[in-house]
Order: structure tokens, then sequence, then C-alpha cells
């Protein structure tokens, strides 16, 4: 998220929190471009009216350079120009403030899942069903209780039915950057998934990492 009002940066990232993302904020242009070109994000929120560099022009050198992360704009400028200008730099939404944060995760989950191929609002994978909005695992039709980190590991299999991912990979979208980070963790909340919804469900690939599906 690319934001400079602190104190709506801060609404924001403890909001999308609490809605289950991992977020990392940038809080002038110039970083947030950056961030965006180093890291691997699912999709980024991006301010227009920003120090260093303006929203408009931090999207345009992403898309230049073959960025294709989702992006959502979110500002105050809400003449239709300035949607259009946007639109054809290359953002895939556009919301003006002031907005509700349920509004924002709705979007967010939207763009992930047209991004990954799902359009669907429930991820199925044989008798597994979940669903990234409601919070909800079922298997065979029966709750499944997860903890946070084994919902956001298996949402993020789920969106990648099939691919190979890596335990990189998986450490970059259970922690934020700034978090600490231990490798081991890993392979316990995989052995954990594995119990509740079938061994099968997860492959190790020594050397690679995991695929599901």
């Amino acid at each position: 998220m690319v934001e400079d009002n602190p104190d709506l940066a801060r609404r924001l990232v403890e909001g999308l929190q609490a809605e289950g993302f991992i977020v990392d904020h940038a809080s002038d242009g110039e970083v947030g471009h950056g961030l965006g070109l180093s890291e691997s994000f699912d999709a980024a929120i991006l301010d227009l009216g920003l120090p260093s560099m303006q929203g408009v022009d931090v999207l345009r050198r992403w898309r230049l350079i073959g960025c294709e992360m989702p992006v959502l704009i979110l500002t105050a400028r809400g003449s239709w120009s300035e949607k259009v200008d946007c639109l054809n730099a290359g953002a895939d939404d556009y919301i003006t403030k002031p907005t509700h944060i349920q509004e924002i995760a709705a979007r967010l989950r939207a763009l992930i899942r047209r991004a990954a191929g799902k359009p669907s609002p429930v991820l199925v994978y044989k008798d597994i069903e979940l669903s990234p909005s409601a919070g909800t695992v079922t298997v065979a039709g029966n709750s499944v209780e997860l903890t946070a980190q084994e919902f956001r590991i298996l949402n993020y299999f789920m969106h990648r039915q099939g691919r190979v991912i890596s335990q990189s990979q998986l450490l970059d979208h259970l922690y934020s950057l700034d978090a600490d980070r231990d490798p081991n963790t890993i392979e316990v909340y995989v052995a954990r998934l594995r119990r509740k919804l079938g061994r099968e469900s997860i492959k190790t690939l020594r050397g690679l990492g995991y695929r599901f599906g």
C-alpha cells in the first residue's frame, strides 16, 4: 500500500489485517515504486497525490517494465478524467475516499481472484472448498478449523493449484517485510494442513517447494 497520510495508512493497515491480509506500507511514490519492483505482491493499493512521485507515474513505470500485479487506486480525486487516465495507465480498479474497509477488501479479493484466473468467490479443489471473504474451509461438506496462518497458506495454494510454490514465496505471503521470519514454521503449517485436508493434497518437491493439487 502506497499512502502518504499516516493516520489513514494506519487505519487501512489495521483494517486490512483484520480482513486477513498481510500489508506492507510505503509513504511516498519512490519507495512504493521500488517495493513494487523488488517484491512479489498479490496486489497494490495506490494513492495518487504522493510525495516524490505521483501515483499515476508510479503506475506507469510499473506497467512499463512489465509489473503485472493488480493495482487498486484509492484516492480523494474523483473526476472522470482522472479515473480514465489511471485506467488507461494500467489500473485495475478505482475507489474514491472516503470508503469502507470491507469494500476495499472485497475489491482486492476480486482483483486477486481474476489475476489467478479464479472468477468464483469460492475456491474449490476436489472436495475442499475455501471462501476468502467468509474465512471458511470445508472438506466433503464438513467445516474445518484453521489458524490464520494455515488459512493464508491454503488460500495461497488454492489460487495457484498445480504450480510449484517455493518456501520463500510462502514466507513472503505469511509475513510483512519487517517481521521476523522462521522458515521452519512453513513445514509445521504444511504438516498441519495435510492432517486436516488429507495427506495427498500437498506434495513436497525436494529442493523446489510444494505443489497443491
